[in-house]
This record gives C-alpha cells, sequence and structure tokens, in this order.
C-alpha cells in the first residue's frame, strides 16, 4: 500500500514526556505521508506509546495487543507499532508475548518509526530498535500538537536522581539538557504560530543546566521567557523538593507570565520513608519551600504526588503524610497506591504491604485530600479569574451554556455564558468572577459584558477551521484535572 495512503492513530500511556512524545510521533508519520485517522476509522497504523511506571502497565498494553490479533489476521497489512518505556523495558519480550506486532522502537529513538514500519512491510517481519543513547533530541523532530493555543517544550530528557520507586533513569537514562538558545528559539517559533501558552517539560527541571555547568539556568530561563511577547502563559513540570531553590521561586514572582501554579511531588510526609525512597530532602524542608513559595506568591495553587503504602510503611508514617498534606493545603492530590515495578529496587525491599492495608490507607488519604481541595476552591469564591478557554478539557452540553477553561493558577473553570456577543474561540481569555467552588472545578460568571480578549491563539483556531482542518491531536487514555485520584498523564519525580 502507498504510503502515502496511510492512516495511523497513536494511544498514549503514561506522563507528559510521553504525551509529548505522542506529539512528535504523529508529526514523523504526517511527515512521512501518513494521514491521521477519523474518529471511529479504523486506521492502517495503531501505535501504541506505552509507560512502565503505573501498576498493571504489562497487563494494559498486552490486553490491547490480544484484541488486535483477529483484526491483524483479517488484515495483513494492518501494522502495529509499540513504544514508549515499557519496549525500552521489555525490548523483544513484546514480539514473543505477541508475534502479530510489526515494530518495537525505545525512548530514544522515536525519529526511526516511520522507516521501521516501511522496513517491516518490506521484509514482512517484525523489526525491533532499541537504542541505549539518545540519538536526536526529541523536540528536533516534527510534532503535530493537540493544541492550536498550548504546546510542550522539552527543555530536558531523562534524569539523575535514584529514586528507589522509580524506573525512569533506567529507560530515559542520564539527564541531558538543551541549550537556552535552541529552548527560547523553539518558543518563538510556537508564538509565532499561535500558541500563547508553554509548558516547560523535563524530568526534573530544577536540575536544568546540569550539562552546561550552570546552576542557576532554569531561573534564567524563566525569566527570558518573560521576555517573549505574545506569550502569554508560561508553566513547568516536575520540579523536585530536593534540588527546589530560592532564585526559581524569585523568577515566578517576579515574571509576569509564568503562572501561580507549582507542582511539588511530595511522595511521603514520613522523613524515614522519604529517606528509603532515596528522596535527598525531608518534610521540614519541604514545607520550608511552600512557606517561601506562598510568602511571595500568595496566590499560588499548589499540587503534588503522594505515594501510599511504600514498603515498610507503618500508620505512624502514614500519619506524618496526613500532617504534611493538612499543612500544605494542596489545591489538586495525585495519589498513587504503591505497586511493584520490575527492575526498581524498591521491588526488592523488605516490608511489602498488604494490598488491603494500602487500600484503606488509600481511601483514607482520598478523603482528607478531597476535603482540603474543597476548602482551598471555596476560598476563590468572589474572585475575579482570567480563564484561557480550552479545547482540551470540552464544553459543557448546551443545557448549562457554559464554557470551560483553565485560570492562571491551573484550576478548571465553568463559565457561565448567556452574554449575546459571540462565544470566545480555543485560545481566548475571558475574565469571570467566581460563584461557587466544587471540589474539582469552579464555576464563574461574567456579568452582562463579558470581559473577552481575541488572542493570537484564536486567530489561529479560526484559521484552522476555516481550512477544514480539526484541531490536531492524539488519542490520550488519561484523565484530567482529577483531584485525588490517579491519573495517567502524570510526571513522577
Amino acid at each position: 500500500m502507498d504510503t502515502k495512503t496511510r492512516s495511523y492513530e497513536v494511544k498514549t500511556f503514561g506522563c507528559q514526556m510521553n504525551v509529548h512524545d505522542s506529539e512528535r510521533l504523529s508529526g514523523l508519520l504526517e511527515d512521512a505521508g501518513y494521514v491521521q485517522a477519523a474518529a471511529g476509522e479504523l486506521a492502517d497504523v495503531l501505535v501504541f506509546n506505552t509507560c512502565a511506571v503505573r501498576e498493571n502497565a504489562d497487563n494494559k498494553l498486552y490486553g490491547n495487543l490480544g484484541q488486535l490479533y483477529e483484526r491483524k489476521l483479517e488484515n495483513p497489512d494492518f501494522q502495529i507499532a509499540v513504544g514508549g518505556c515499557l519496549a525500552q523495558k521489555d525490548k523483544d519480550v513484546i514480539v514473543k508475548k505477541a508475534p502479530w506486532v510489526d515494530v518495537v522502537f525505545g525512548t530514544h529513538n522515536i525519529g526511526s518509526l516511520p522507516a521501521l514500519l516501511d522496513r517491516a512491510r518490506h521484509n514482512e517481519e517484525a523489526q525491533i530498535e532499541i537504542l541505549d543513547a539518545l540519538e536526536t533530541f526529541p523536540s528536533d523532530l516534527p510534532t503535530k500538537r493537540d493544541s492550536t493555543y498550548a504546546a510542550w517544550v522539552s527543555i530536558s530528557v531523562g534524569c539523575n536522581n535514584t529514586c528507589t520507586f522509580c524506573i525512569v533513569p533506567a529507560l530515559r537514562g542520564k539527564e541531558k539538557d538543551r541549550r537556552p538558545g535552541e529552548i527560547l528559539a523553539e518558543i518563538k517559533a510556537l508564538v509565532a504560530e499561535g500558541v500563547i501558552e508553554i509548558t516547560l517539560l523535563g524530568q526534573n527541571v530544577n536540575t536544568y543546566g546540569v550539562e552546561f555547568g550552570d546552576k542557576g539556568a532554569f531561573a534564567k530561563l524563566l525569566r527570558a521567557c518573560g521576555e517573549i511577547e505574545g506569550l502569554e502563559r508560561v508553566r513547568f513540570t516536575s520540579p523536585h523538593p530536593a534540588a527546589f531553590t530560592e532564585d526559581v521561586i524569585l523568577a515566578m514572582a517576579e515574571t509576569h507570565n509564568v503562572m501561580p501554579q507549582l507542582h511539588m511531588p511530595l511522595q511521603s510526609g514520613s522523613d524515614r520513608i522519604l529517606k528509603d525512597m532515596k528522596r535527598s530532602y525531608r518534610s521540614s524542608k519541604y514545607l520550608g519551600i511552600l512557606d517561601k513559595v506562598r510568602e511571595l506568591i500568595p496566590d499560588a495553587a499548589i499540587s503534588t504526588d503522594i505515594i501510599v503504602g511504600f514498603p515498610s510503611e507503618t500508620e505512624e508514617d502514614f500519619q506524618e503524610t496526613l500532617r504534611v498534606v493538612r499543612e500544605s493545603r494542596f489545591a489538586i492530590t495525585y495519589t498513587f497506591q504503591y505497586s511493584k515495578r520490575p527492575g526498581t529496587p524498591a521491588a526488592d525491599l523488605p516490608g511489602q504491604i498488604p494490598k488491603e492495608v494500602v487500600q484503606e490507607r488509600y481511601e483514607r488519604l482520598l478523603e482528607v485530600v478531597n476535603d482540603l481541595a474543597w476548602q482551598e476552591n471555596k476560598l476563590q469564591v468572589g474572585k475575579r479569574v482570567e480563564v484561557l478557554i480550552g479545547n482540551n478539557e470540552g464544553r459543557k452540553d448546551d443545557r448549562t451554556n457554559r464554557l470551560t477553561g483553565r485560570a492562571r493558577d491551573s484550576r478548571l473553570v465553568h463559565i457561565d455564558w448567556s452574554a449575546e456577543i459571540p462565544e470566545p474561540r480555543p485560545g481566548d481569555l475571558v475574565w469571570a468572577t467566581v460563584i461557587d467552588a466544587k471540589p474539582y472545578f469552579l464555576i464563574a460568571d461574567t456579568g452582562a459584558n463579558p470581559e473577552v480578549k481575541r488572542t493570537i491563539a484564536g486567530d489561529a483556531y479560526d484559521r484552522a477551521q476555516a481550512e477544514s482542518c480539526a484541531v490536531p491531536g492524539v488519542t490520550t487514555e488519561s484523565k484530567k484535572g482529577t483531584i485525588g485520584l490517579s491519573v495517567d498523564v502524570k510526571v513522577n519525580q
């Protein structure tokens, strides 16, 4: 079959890095002449971009592959490719378990996918290519974004930490940093295309600059983003508390387009468990960072990750986590039940906690974090907020007359819209007053005379619609912004 007529679909499991990689995979395939399959259409090529961090990642992949066996028998021209962290970990195991898979590629060579698909068709046999080191920095590859107004920008890949629960360093390799000039050039090019919000992405953004010997590089990068005309919002994920320095907090506070939002992974409030996790900080340092952030950025919304049931965790350890959670007053908490991941040091630690104990603690933690999040949201009632209208979150049904977007602090906001003027477009900014708060979102009202800023992002959306281009995207399996629930899309730090 002519490559130019072949359709594709990308399914993504995992963290923001995987989501960004999937945008690149889509860009690579389209650059090679493939077209994205329409909704509900069976694609000629199905690509799985996998995660090896989450519980049951293996079962999820092989369950999906098993369901495709009959389809492969019926249509031998249908191709299946598996990439990402699980592919990097399992290598040739995937083809042994699912011989009908055509291509297996790793985290270091996503740029090889089109060539591997061609080779598999020509040779009529599976192609497996797993590199141990990065071939091309991923941001140099073509990208098909899932938004006209927002974009991920990688500043580094890999990680130098040795957290005992995490397999990412083994699969993504040691940290490699891009030069600041390359990053800023990419951001300016994105803004020229209509992007007004960027998220700086790295496994540990606070150690950015380690490769070229500048410990203050990340704070400098944030300040440099503030000088880019047309860039409305800057976010970043994920920092590591052990490397979080005051110059970054000052840069956040003093740079107009850096958002008052901080995702600061806690993982545990117990100093003993943090030591076993090799997290290189203790609860007092963590709370001190939050105190300084709130001193300089009073309206900052802080989110976190917490793991329940790490090996040897006692009830006393768990109570320490609850204490730190209550003191931290997180706006959003992503909670995870610890599960063994083969290849991690924690998998071999003594004192593995019974599933029923982990579940019971998890439920108690959910009760606390959900209540705190609701309390924090109630404090927003009466405040006037700037909302970036989105196309990712979607729109409430017509019955509600609500538009949906994100406030500067990243809270999800549903806006009552009864005005007669045209509705804002995805990428436009709307000012509204918060009139009600729920545990997971805010409800706001614009009043009789809505204040709307039409942006270059909205203009880009109009152009895409006029050209009959659906807003580009990849299929992701995730739950967005869910307070107190385990989610698929996270960078674990």
